[in-house]
């Protein structure tokens, strides 16, 4: 993808990590000082609230309330369509919270939730959020940091990237809800993986922190650049990616904005259960 087809979808927020679309078809994204944003159509960030602190992943449900995963108070918040703010969960007792990173429903209302831990301590692991906020520890077999996940199309499957093993990996979603063995989809060795975003198609893109590119993954795990940006200019840190209709878009971690550019090929659309 020549970097020229990227055009700004917003620009203005502060220093943006996760981004969603919505059921309303919005664009959701997170700033590092808590700020949760909504763009409008003109591309303008409208901030619905704030956390106070450091927002990574953010999703939405469907009444449009934001599931932002926040670093500040290692926990995920909600916060409502009129921007009240209120704490989900801190995780277990037993496993609390501390890197929370991103987050992913399913049919059901069940939330998926990343924690990456300490980087370069390898003891990342899964929550599980049910509807009623009872938490409990999903899996601990994709511990290399894990970051952005997404449910595959079945929904028979939690796909988690892995920022230090540098890979996708595929955890089977059992029918009593249990976490299977998790298999290697895609290795992306040499760069940084991050988030990650599914076409209808069944193709993986996933954004990396570093270098700063954007992965375009057959659904048979073949990994090829499909954005890559040398000067950090455009591409900056692309930490999270998301599907707005027919065009990606890529959150700028290291700067103010978001960028987009077309795919030739519609987003999976995401699940908006009602809670």
């Amino acid at each position: 993808m020549n970097l020229e087809a990227f055009e700004t979808l917003a620009t203005g927020l502060d220093h943006p990590e996760g981004v969603a679309v919505g059921p309303d078809g919005r664009v959701y994204a997170g700033g590092e000082a808590g700020q949760v944003y909504r763009i409008a159509d003109d591309g303008t960030p409208e901030e619905l609230a704030s956390t106070g602190g450091f927002l990574f992943g953010v999703t939405l449900d469907g009444e449009k309330n934001v599931y932002a995963c926040d670093f500040g108070s290692a926990s995920v918040m909600r916060i409502s369509a009129a921007g009240e703010v209120s704490t989900l969960s801190m995780g277990t007792q037993e496993r609390p919270m501390r890197v929370p990173n991103f987050a992913a429903f399913d049919d059901a209302g069940n939330l998926y939730v990343t924690d990456s831990g300490p980087w370069g301590e390898d003891d990342g692991l899964v929550y599980r959020i049910a509807p009623d906020g009872t938490t409990a520890v999903w899996t601990e077999r994709t511990p290399r940091f894990p970051n952005g996940c997404c449910l595959t199309a079945a929904g028979d499957a939690l796909l988690v990237v892995e920022s230090r093993g540098r890979a996708v990996m595929r955890v089977p979603i059992a029918d009593d809800g249990s976490a299977g063995a998790p298999e290697l989809i895609a290795d992306l060795t040499g760069s940084q993986p991050d988030g990650i975003a599914l076409a209808q198609d069944g193709r993986m893109f996933v954004g990396c922190y570093r270098p700063d590119r954007v992965f375009e993954i057959s659904p048979e795990g073949n990994a090829d650049v499909w954005a890559e940006d040398a000067d950090g200019v455009v591409l900056n840190q692309p930490a999270n990616v998301a599907f707005l209709d027919d065009r990606l878009v890529v959150s700028s971690l290291g700067g103010w904005s978001l960028m987009a550019a077309p795919v030739g090929m519609r987003g999976l659309p995401l699940r908006y259960p009602s809670l």
